[in-house]
């Protein structure tokens, strides 16, 4: 049974479900990940192997040569999730013990999604500077960054500074990730309603992390300035917006969209933007009510609405549906097109870590997207079913493939691997994970859930 065919007060229902089950599962794990042991351990001489004395001989190989860190430890395989709390999902600057329950969910996904060793690493501070610092003191341990739920515009200064000095691939979701799937559910999107994606007019609400990138991003992927409408908290971003102009150096993304986008120089409000458009993207504040029902209906002929705030989208899908809107996606896993950055980072992680390549460009988020959308495509793409879910394991292998070849392909690969190759890593590191939870389930090791 889909959303659709159920009563809005059941879907009411439905979507109060996960808020309410959290807090007892939580508490019942107290917490969603723990660090295993990966090698054999089968006596007492092991550990004068895996420990001292013998350990100190893979050290001294790896000081004469440091990429063997690779070789003999699990770098190659270990993400940091590293977040301030200064803007977790939709509440804000809840600081960093707060957001840390999301990032060991960040790092769970990276797990059990893409084979992907991930740590949450939470910092008790919020200056940037700071910040970079501490993430390039920790970074030997680890084989890439992924920033996270850090607030606007100091996320594009961390990002921007930390790829250009680390060695990693340093990548922040907020913003790539998000724009990766965005692209994806938008190419399908446009694919069912039968309209080209360099023709279409876009409005685009909210100008933090994952808008500035999904813009950049579009149109990267070849669709006109012009075309794009962005809406920050002050109205519609055009080139007389004084406001932006003097704050140019705090947040210089801005001030460029301002002068790029918006061809017929449209002024005004969110409703105004939205009048004509045929796809509207937001990921701005928290709903529902953010966006009202009746702007939709100002909406283009088969239009398409991307409501991604979380933990409550910025209108309702149902409400969006009786506005007129034939195609609907938010962020949430507990409704159809689910457009969040969940589907992406663990595969492109995955592919990313598989050849070691030094960072993640925007060329390898756009193969990545494009492999979304295929992968959806072959299953047959339809109103609501747009890009696949968490649970099809294809997904991830394919965005893995797809994004080891491209990084190979632009030079940045230290280990060049086929594509079958690529995809033989991807699909034995994933099904290894999964596998290994499945065991510890069946074995009562975690216990299930409590009930409800």
């Amino acid at each position: 049974m889909t959303e659709e065919r159920l009563s809005i007060e059941e879907m009411k229902r439905k979507a109060q479900i996960p808020g309410e089950k959290a807090p007892a599962w939580h508490a019942f794990y107290r917490g969603k990940i723990e660090t295993t042991i990966k090698c054999a351990v089968t006596g007492l001489d092991d550990f004068g192997i895996w420990y001292t004395p013998g350990v100190a001989t893979p050290c001294q190989e790896i000081k004469q040569d440091k990429s063997k860190v690779f070789d003999y430890t699990n770098k190659a395989n270990t993400v940091a999730v590293v977040s301030d709390g200064s803007r977790v999902l939709g509440l804000g600057n809840i600081g960093p013990q707060a957001g840390l329950p999301v990032m060991e969910g960040k790092a769970l996904l990276f797990k059990c999604l893409g084979g992907v060793g991930a740590f949450p690493i939470m910092l008790d501070t919020q200056d940037p500077d700071e910040i970079v610092q501490a993430v390039k003191w920790i970074a030997p341990g680890f084989g890439g960054i992924n920033l996270e739920d850090f607030a606007n515009p100091k996320c594009f200064y961390i990002l921007d500074r930390l790829r250009e000095e680390l060695d990693i691939p340093v990548w922040h979701d907020d913003q790539q990730g998000t724009a990766s799937i965005a692209l994806a559910g938008i190419i399908n999107a446009l694919k069912v309603v039968g309209k080209d994606m360099n023709k279409a007019t876009y409005t685009v609400i909210g100008t933090g992390a994952a808008n500035i990138a999904f813009v950049r991003i579009l149109l990267s992927a070849g669709v006109p300035a012009g075309n794009l409408i962005l809406v920050d908290s002050k109205g519609i971003l055009h080139s007389n917006r004084e406001d932006l102009e003097k704050n140019k150096e705090q947040n210089p993304y801005k001030w460029k969209y301002a002068l790029e986008t918006n061809a017929e120089g449209r002024t005004g409000d969110m409703a105004r933007a939205i009048d004509g458009a045929d796809v509207l993207i937001a990921a701005s504040k928290p709903g529902p009510g953010t966006i009202k029902k009746e702007w939709l209906r100002s909406m283009n002929k088969d239009a398409i609405v991307f409501v991604m705030a979380n933990p409550v989208p910025e209108i309702w899908p149902w409400e969006a549906k009786t506005a007129g809107v034939r195609i609907v996606a938010t962020g949430r896993s507990d409704f159809y097109n689910q457009v969040n950055n969940s589907i992406g980072f663990p595969g492109i992680f995955r592919g990313t870590l598989d050849v070691r390549a030094q960072t993640i460009t925007d060329e390898m988020a756009i193969a990545a997207s494009h492999a979304i959308a295929e992968t959806a495509q072959v299953k047959g793409i339809h109103d609501e079913y747009i890009v696949p879910t968490m649970m099809e394991t294809d997904v991830f292998v394919n965005e893995a493939v797809a994004v080891g070849l491209k990084a190979i392909e632009q030079g940045i690969a230290r280990r060049p691997l086929t594509a079958d190759q690529l995809r033989r890593e991807a699909e034995e590191k994933i099904h290894h994970a999964q596998q290994e939870t499945k065991i510890l389930m069946n074995a009562g090791h975690i216990a299930p859930p409590p009930l409800a």
